[in-house]
């Protein structure tokens, strides 16, 4: 059975810096095209940043750019999001997202992910 389990998700100072984990079991992380969205209290869930399989692609929404990386460690199936800069607008619940197709490609839509972790909840204050 997939699971993907998130963590590091705690409350933060705005400015400070947090380090987002996704772990995987039960398939080969390695080999997947994985995500990162968030959803904010009363909003859609949105798309973060995504990676491609082999670490090497990565694309981000314009309100993280510059702020977040997306990076991977593969032998650990673990898929990672740096974030810095915080804002009180990131604020939400983050979930990774896991698709399991052949292609080495980047995807950027909620529907084109097969599995999904339960998320961890950040909280930037002011």
């Amino acid at each position: 059975q997939v699971q993907l389990v998130e963590s590091g998700g705690r409350s933060v100072q705005a400015g400070g810096s947090l380090k987002l984990a996704c772990e995987g079991s039960g398939g080969a992380l390695s080999s997947w095209n994985m995500g990162w969205f968030r959803q904010a209290p009363g909003k859609e869930r949105e798309f973060v940043a995504a990676i491609d399989w082999g670490g090497i692609g990565t694309y981000y929404a314009d309100s993280v750019k510059g702020r977040f990386t997306i990076f991977r460690h593969n032998t650990k199936d673990t898929v990672y999001l740096q974030m810095t800069s915080l804002e009180p607008e990131d604020t939400a619940v983050y979930s990774c997202a896991g698709h399991s197709g052949s292609v080495n490609t980047i995807y950027t839509e909620q529907a084109q992910y097969i599995y999904w972790g339960q998320g961890t909840q950040v909280t930037v204050s002011s």
